[in-house]
């Protein structure tokens, strides 16, 4: 279907300063930050030009459109009575999980090619900004892989259907289908993040488990089987839960969706395990060690989010500024407009770049690499998802009213932004992680170390801030300091990671405001930035 241009000639109510709203677009080739930075990173930029066409398309805003729209809906029972447990979502979520399985979203990074984490990256980095309640199963579904490598036999059941690329949402057996997603259930009400303190029981039947307990959080519940902590005898363990069984549904039951504030297309439930059938993956009482692999790759997902949250909202802002006059000027022709405009994106482009640089570790091979990619990815999950919120939030403000109004896509945009920094650990959370892994790992602080220091001298502003950082913080600081402390850190690893990806005047002017603090304490509140080259990158 075309899209046609509504009219403009409405007798009384003539529009002469009304932008036309944008439809499809290319994700890929509008956004000169994504290209620069997956190329510098060793990104498939021939494959990703026809990821960002695909994704910005009519189908998928049109799909995108109809999962917000028509939510997911909880059927407990059929009409006989016997229990279904199953979650009927609209067309349009099938076409964008689909869709994203299909252009490799989940099965890129482990095809064995270069910059498939890179890769991966730019798709989470694009689809969010079309429908992110898609990324969280997609997410799972690409992060269980290297998990289920705990137990060989699982492993080869399993992971070449999460990377087939191809999707299948009927309910079925996992062997009577080509291609699989897999979903986490590890929070319990008790809990939360402390999952040590988890009630749910696994209790050994010949070579498998029953699992009985209660899950406060399961996103994807529709998922073909799920990774979960239970105590078995030896302690906490992970565990595999297929949702279908050879000829009869496995005791998973369904208790209820959450109401949530964003993310409403994805369902999320609470789950009661009754008896349910597990399969142990890795030992007994080493479950946190064996779930964290899963853990650390969705982090990098949570990471790369924001980035494209930010995106969407400041592409929106920008349009409309370039589309709307005031006081007989272009919004984005007056100087105070430009200040905001150019600051928005100079944290999005900090984002997008520490992104794309921790994808890279990923990507690699050595020790060096792995260790930069465990303590980059807490980082720069951190203070992204820091920045998101305010930074939709004055975005939306540029529409002014309109900005407010459903219509567009500024209130999901802003419904969304909180959410990432919550999922896969809330900021005091990852803090703690970080003063953890540095106090345990010491390859992490030396690779995060060799990264700061390989950016000395782009910048004396940078050179002084780094010096003052490790004058304040000889050593891990107390507790009560750790958010200064990861913020700083951070900020000076998102530095370092632009002056690799981004032109000399978005390094410039994230220096000066965010490393230097050259700036008053909202956004906006900034001087001496070359407005006109940064927010040429926008669009």
């Amino acid at each position: 279907m075309t899209l046609s241009l509504p009219r403009s000639d409405l007798g009384n109510h003539i529009v002469t300063n009304q932008p036309i709203p944008r439809d499809a677009r290319d994700l890929w080739a509008g956004d000169a930050a994504l290209r620069s930075a997956t190329a510098a990173c060793g990104g498939r930029g021939q494959n990703l030009s026809q990821v960002g066409a695909v994704y910005g398309g009519e189908t998928m805003l049109n799909a995108a459109d109809d999962a917000r729209r028509d939510l997911p809906r909880l059927t407990l029972f059929a009409r006989s009575g016997r229990r279904l447990d199953e979650v009927a979502f609209t067309p349009g979520y099938h076409t964008c999980l689909g869709t994203g399985i299909e252009q490799g979203y989940a099965s890129q990074p482990w095809d064995g090619q270069p910059g498939g984490h890179v890769s991966h990256a730019a798709h989470v980095y694009m689809l969010s900004q079309i429908e992110p309640a898609v990324c969280c199963p997609l997410t799972m579904t690409y992060a269980a892989v290297p998990a289920l490598r705990a137990n060989p036999e699982l492993d080869a059941i399993w992971a070449p259907r999460l990377t087939s690329g191809v999707y299948d949402p009927t309910t079925r057996p996992v062997s009577e289908k080509q291609g699989v997603t897999l979903g986490m259930a590890m929070t319990e009400k008790q809990g939360g993040s402390d999952v040590r303190a988890n009630s749910t029981t696994a209790t050994r039947d010949g070579d498998v488990y029953r699992l009985n307990g209660h899950k406060w959080f399961c996103s994807a519940p529709m998922s073909d089987g799920f990774l979960t902590l239970a105590y078995a005898e030896g302690g906490l363990t992970c565990f595999l839960v297929p949702r279908w069984l050879e000829g009869e549904r496995n005791g998973i039951r369904l208790q209820r969706l959450k109401d949530k504030l964003g993310n409403k297309a994805n369902a999320s439930s609470e789950i009661e395990y009754v008896d349910a059938l597990a399969y142990q993956l890795g030992d007994e009482g080493d479950g946190v060690r064996t779930i964290i692999e899963m853990v650390h790759h969705t982090r990098l997902d949570t990471a790369m989010a924001p980035a494209g949250l930010m995106r969407a909202a400041l592409a929106e802002a920008h349009w409309w500024a370039e589309g709307r006059s005031t006081f007989q000027r272009r919004l984005i022709d007056q100087p105070l407009m430009r200040s905001v405009l150019a600051d928005l994106a100079l944290d999005w482009e900090g984002a997008t770049a520490v992104g794309f640089f921790m994808a890279r570790a990923f990507d690699g091979d050595t020790a060096q690499d792995r260790a930069l990619a465990r303590i980059g990815v807490a980082l720069a999950k951190f203070l992204s998802n820091k920045r998101c919120i305010p930074v939709i939030g004055e975005a939306m403000e540029v529409l002014g009213g309109m900005g407010y109004v459903e219509e567009t896509p500024m209130p999901w945009l802003y419904r969304e932004a909180p959410l990432n920094g919550i999922w896969e650990g809330s900021g005091n959370v990852i803090c703690l992680d970080i003063l953890r892994t540095l106090a345990r790992d010491p390859l992490a602080g030396e690779a995060l170390n060799a990264t700061l220091d390989a950016a000395r001298g782009h910048d004396p502003r940078f050179d002084a801030a780094l010096e003052a950082h490790r004058a304040r913080w000889p050593a891990l600081p107390e507790e009560g300091e750790a958010r200064w402390f990861v913020e700083s850190l951070a900020t000076l690893l998102t530095a370092a990671a632009l002056f690799q990806l981004a032109p000399n005047a978005v390094a410039d002017g994230y220096v000066g405001t965010r490393v230097a603090g050259a700036r008053g304490h909202i956004l906006g509140a900034v001087s001496g930035l070359d407005t006109q080259a940064i927010i040429s990158r926008i669009g």
